[in-house]
């Protein structure tokens, strides 16, 4: 049982929630995108002030570790262990990709998205890289991880193991789908990044005392972060 601050700015998402007990009780989230540095500190401060918590009730601060924006995640990250080193308080990291699995369960049990078969779906969260990259993971209908985290860029031969050879409807959800659904022949499914599909997770790895390090915690890139040159001439 446990009271804690989930943070997600992986993707254009800001996303700030307060969980008790493995239950969301209060959400700020925008969509506005590349101004997480500033909403996030405001969204922390609201949301203490709604539900009338003291920062140091809390009981963890979590965080999405990624992989998705190296700005995004490092926003995130930096900020929930600025918390922790001030509040004595440890560090939860999840997954961003099984987090996103967890919100695209969560609204079709609560009715927000319709799909046949869903017992028989291979659910395909994707964060977007660029052009057609994507970072991926493969999960069944109950969130149990099928392959490992991976950086693709999509073909027409992507997936083709588990397309080829499975019966279940694959389903693309998340910031790169959109990109990638036509050419898989996947359903697309709108569901977007939220500390709603934290709130078990954090809960869990509280209860198990599953602690990051919050000296030498890193986001999860998966790639290196690439500096290119300017093409535009300054002088």
């Amino acid at each position: 049982m446990a009271l804690i601050l989930c943070i997600e700015t992986g993707t254009d998402i800001c996303s700030v929630g307060v969980v008790r007990d493995g239950e969301l009780i209060s959400l700020r989230e925008s969509d506005a995108g590349k101004d997480h540095a500033k909403k996030v500190a405001v969204f922390v401060d609201e949301l203490l002030s709604e539900t009338g918590i003291a920062p140091s009730d809390i009981d963890a601060v979590a965080v999405g570790e990624g992989p998705g924006s190296y700005t995004g995640l490092r926003i995130g990250v930096s900020f929930a262990k600025g918390l922790c080193y001030g509040l004595s308080k440890p560090l939860i990291a999840i997954s961003s990709l099984k987090a996103l699995a967890a919100v695209a369960i969560e609204d079709y049990k609560a009715g927000i998205i319709d799909i046949e078969n869903w017992e028989n779906s291979l659910l395909c969260p994707m964060i977007d890289a660029r052009r057609m990259e994507v970072y991926l993971q493969l999960f069944n209908s109950d969130a149990k991880p099928l392959s490992d985290v991976t950086a693709e860029i999509i073909t027409e031969q992507s997936l083709n193991e588990w397309r080829k050879n499975s019966s279940k409807n694959l389903v693309v959800f998340g910031s790169g789908a959109a990109k990638c659904a036509d050419i898989l022949g996947a359903t697309l499914l709108n569901v977007t990044p939220s500390v709603r599909g934290m709130a078990q997770l954090a809960e869990e790895k509280f209860a198990n005392r599953q602690f990051a390090d919050t000296a030498y915690f890193e986001p999860f890139y998966l790639k290196e972060f690439v500096v290119t040159t300017s093409k535009k001439k300054l002088f």
